[in-house]
């Protein structure tokens, strides 16, 4: 079978945003007078959005939407201070630029799409599915189905690749394959996957153009 759509995730798959992130928390828990968490800690909390992130990062009970809100003005004044793409990253997407490839990811739409400026990627994407409050995050396969409805794409061509087991659940429950990248920040949760990425220059091999 011939993969002619790349659905990609951003963090953990195509940047490694961890230290940017774990800035932000810090500079909110210092705020609260709360001890600064280690980045592999940090680590572990990604992936699931900025909700969840926040709620992992502070004790039981001290989340609020106050407190999400200002995690997220943190995190836009450091946004991309420490934030790099992977390794191979920029010549994998230079090798694939005959396929059709959109982002899908649950960092807020406005953020994602300043990083992907920022880190020279626009242009590689045909599409960009953000969190703006429109559409359910990962693992809900919603965005995949707004992704492929934008790129007018086959699912039966498609597959998501990320580094977490919300972009496996995402991209099962939309009828795609998918890819797990051994890479990220992220982990599989023993969820099952279609092909498997040690490397960013793995998916040149599995997804030839």
């Amino acid at each position: 079978m011939i993969i002619d759509t790349l659905l990609f995730d951003l963090d953990g798959t195509l940047i490694d945003s961890a230290a940017d992130l774990g800035t932000a928390v810090n500079l909110l828990r210092a705020e609260m007078d709360l001890p600064p968490l280690g980045i592999d800690l940090v680590r572990t909390y990604v992936g699931d959005g900025a909700t969840m992130l926040v709620r992992r990062a502070l004790p039981e009970n001290a989340f609020s939407e106050q407190r999400l809100k200002r995690f997220l003005q943190l995190y836009e004044e450091h946004l991309v201070e420490k934030t790099t793409l992977y390794p191979g990253i920029d010549e994998v997407l230079i090798s694939l630029q005959g396929k059709n490839m959109a982002v899908i990811t649950n960092k807020p739409f406005n953020l994602t799409l300043r990083l992907l400026y920022e880190l020279g990627l626009t242009a590689f994407f045909g599409c960009i599915v953000g969190a703006d409050g429109t559409l359910p995050k990962k693992p809900d396969p919603a965005p995949v189905f707004a992704a492929l409805r934008d790129l007018g794409a086959d699912a039966g061509k498609a597959v998501m690749i990320g580094d977490h087991h919300t972009d496996l659940r995402a991209g099962r429950a939309a009828g795609v394959k998918t890819c797990f990248c051994a890479w990220g920040i992220g982990n599989s949760d023993g969820y099952p996957f279609d092909y498997l990425a040690e490397t960013p220059r793995d998916l040149l091999r599995l997804f030839p153009v």
